[in-house]
């Protein structure tokens, strides 16, 4: 088969599939043509034909709006959607991405001009990969340096935070990439501000998504002063991303066109968090008010789980109207009684991403760090595993499996079809969310569902019978467009929907002030 469609399989996270689309000849030209029912009949299940459809509207376009395929390398290509008409100029708020390999010149010198036309098409494709499983598009090539677009042509709430950890992905996939024994290197920099970006035709010359305003210069100057794989950003994209990422600030820059006082700041990794909303919120909070009858409930849930009465709970709501928050002031009700919480983050980044919520929170738990190399990740999951009580020689392949480490060596194969593999890895992590949580009284949050995979969604299925007989209590957190049908005659189970506040400010905060007293003290 097409290397090409099993990349794309890949980044979807349904590579298993590949060989039922080889025996069928489905390459990139017949993704479009595809129907729910040809993939039925290739086997796939009904989770992962919705992941599909929905990709291959996303990349492919409708009839109407045909696609163009960009070659970016040798081993594979790029699907990027343009209309089949000029795009009209739109005002955006625009982060832009700029990417340099560090030494192409150098390069050039030493290596035949076959090998260097390689080597940029290796960079370029690792770039530009990162750059579109993040949401951006891909705008210029230009020899080494490679400029992408967050905000346009689709716009995101987060767009300053998907260009900088496709930044950093990009610096990282980057350094893996080698020619001739030497570690390639790149820089980027980072700038988001006002522009006009549309296609613009000058008689028989047409640029496509031409930008007009300051911010790609600015992105491209900030490349500039970046040392190797550095990631340097302006101040409004250090104000869009909050604390999500370790920043180091500059100072004032003289940057060429730009003065004498441009902000500059270094990222230097993504911040470890307890939740997105400590992230966005980490300086400062207002007055929590309101939320009395559904912390109550909260609260009950709660002693009934520590009661080895298990109970799970839909928390659902728009985004921004306190979901997280009330997460928050219910775990400090908690105090000081024994317990646990865990908290598994979906991302947007990695709802494709088979069971990423659980690889995090493991990786966290396991203090994984970026510079580890295998045999010492190794080590600290036999650590983490050990601290649990568990024997590591039967789980740690199932673990070491799931955090993708090579353990062949040190536990043998696991000789297993793949769904008898992710049944047993389910099934081990049944056991460590919920059997192993006689110490204590456990609290598993799932924030953010609406963004959660299919197979940590087959996760929370498999948990939801066995946690009514232990002492945990399943929080999860979701706005009303996420269904997730459980039976509805589990008895512990409780959606709990949470609107906008009604109750005047004044009256609800010396309510919640005698509530939370209450309850703390309880």
């Amino acid at each position: 088969m097409s290397n090409d469609v099993h990349t794309w399989l890949r980044a979807l996270g349904l590579e298993q599939y590949s060989d039922a689309f080889a025996a069928s000849d489905i390459d990139l030209r017949v993704l479009p043509h595809l129907t729910e029912a040809d993939l039925r009949e290739l086997g796939l299940s009904l989770g992962h034909r919705k992941i599909l459809m929905a990709a291959v509207a996303e990349s492919f376009g409708t009839a109407s709006r045909p696609t163009r395929i960009i070659a970016t390398g040798a081993k594979h290509q790029l699907v990027q959607h343009i209309a089949s008409s000029e795009r009209p100029p739109e005002r955006r708020l625009l982060s832009v991405l700029f990417c340099d390999l560090v030494g192409s010149t150098e390069l050039s010198r030493r290596l035949d001009p076959e090998d260097l036309r390689e080597v940029l098409r290796s960079y370029q494709d690792r770039v530009a990969e990162t750059v579109i499983r993040y949401g951006g598009y891909v705008a210029r090539y230009m020899g080494d340096g490679i400029m992408a677009y967050f905000g346009w042509p689709r716009a995101y709430e987060d767009q300053g935070e998907r260009a900088v950890r496709a930044g950093l992905e990009a610096l990282a996939a980057v350094q893996v990439l080698r020619s001739r024994d030497t570690e390639l290197q790149a820089r980027v920099g980072i700038a988001t501000g006002q522009v006009v970006v549309g296609d613009l035709i000058a008689g028989s010359v047409r640029e496509e998504a031409a930008v007009a305003g300051e911010t790609p210069n600015l992105a491209a100057r900030l490349q500039a002063i970046a040392q190797p794989n550095q990631l340097i950003i302006a101040e409004l994209t250090r104000r869009l991303i909050g604390d999500a990422f370790v920043v180091e600030n500059l100072g004032e820059i003289a940057l060429k066109g730009f003065g004498t006082g441009t902000s500059v700041h270094l990222v230097k990794s993504e911040r470890e968090v307890e939740s997105r909303f400590h992230a966005a919120h980490a300086r400062e909070l207002s007055p929590f008010v309101g939320r009395v009858h559904e912390l109550t409930l909260l609260v009950e849930r709660w002693k009934l789980a520590c009661g080895a009465k298990g109970q799970a709970i839909l928390l659902s709501g728009d985004a921004g109207i306190g979901k997280s928050r009330l997460v928050q002031i219910f775990t400090e009700t908690l105090g000081s009684a024994p317990h646990e919480v865990i908290r598994l983050r979906c991302s947007p980044y990695h709802s494709n991403s088979a069971l990423f919520p659980i690889v995090q929170s493991l990786s966290r738990t396991a203090a994984f760090r970026p510079e580890d190399q295998n045999e010492q990740r190794l080590i600290k999951l036999e650590r983490m595993l050990a601290d649990l009580g568990f024997d590591t020689s039967t789980v740690g392949p199932v673990y070491a499996e799931l955090l993708s480490l090579d353990y062949h060596d040190r536990y043998g194969e696991l000789e297993l079809p793949p769904q008898q593999r992710k049944s047993l890895i389910l099934q081990t992590l049944v056991e460590h969310f919920v059997h192993r949580a006689g110490r204590v009284t456990r609290l598993l949050i799932v924030e953010d569902a609406h963004w959660i995979d299919p197979t940590t969604t087959e996760l929370l299925d498999a948990l939801l019978a066995p946690i009514n007989r232990a002492p945990v209590m399943l929080l999860v957190t979701h706005r009303p467009s996420w269904k997730f049908e459980w039976p509805s005659a589990y008895g512990h189970v409780l959606p709990l929907s949470i609107g906008a506040l009604a109750q005047p400010l004044d009256a609800a905060i010396r309510r919640e002030r005698f509530v939370t007293t209450v309850l703390l003290t309880s």
